[in-house]
């Protein structure tokens, strides 16, 4: 209907996570390609970030938005324009960003990573991160998630907000 060609590859009998899933993926998603938290709305620059992602150089980016612990607990140290350390786990109180929900990765960034074994996208950041080789694009409007009942209020008040007093 919107000439969108969808592809779906399963997990197998084990569930994979998203990293491990990615990278059974590898070879159909192309050179590079979005990952997106599938139950955000974000309301972002999307040819700005893959234009960031290609300049970088890096085999991933991450978008982060300053945080504080606002919306969820902050797993990023961002400084001077790039991601210092990213831990979902183990956070510190120098971490005043958060993973926005949108990340580029090329193919090679899952590359280290065994086919069929299952882990975490969070992994891959994390790992990358700690080669100091993980890119950042910093976002300044928040994400909505809609995980829960209180962020699909939210999503749901925001996206009214912005439709046309016309509808």
């Amino acid at each position: 209907r919107w000439g969108l060609l969808i592809e779906y590859l399963f997990d197998g009998p084990t569930l994979l996570g998203t990293g491990g899933a990615l990278r059974r993926a590898r070879d159909v998603l192309g050179h590079a390609f979005f990952v997106m938290y599938g139950d955000s709305y974000l309301d972002c620059d999307l040819p700005a970030i893959e234009k960031a992602f290609h300049a970088s150089g890096q085999p991933a980016l991450m978008t982060v938005i300053g945080n504080a612990n606002r919306w969820d607990a902050s797993n990023v140290v961002f400084e001077n324009g790039r991601i210092v350390r990213y831990d979902k786990r183990h956070r510190t109180s120098n971490m005043q960003h958060i993973d926005y929900g949108l990340g580029v990765l090329s193919a090679m960034a899952l590359e280290p990573y065994s086919p069929g074994e299952p882990f975490e996208l969070a992994t891959v950041y994390r790992d990358i991160a700690n080669q100091g080789r993980l890119a950042a694009y910093e976002v300044t409007s928040r994400f909505y998630e809609i995980g829960s009942l209180d962020g699909l209020e939210k999503t749901r008040e925001y996206l009214q907000s912005r439709r046309p007093e016309s509808e």
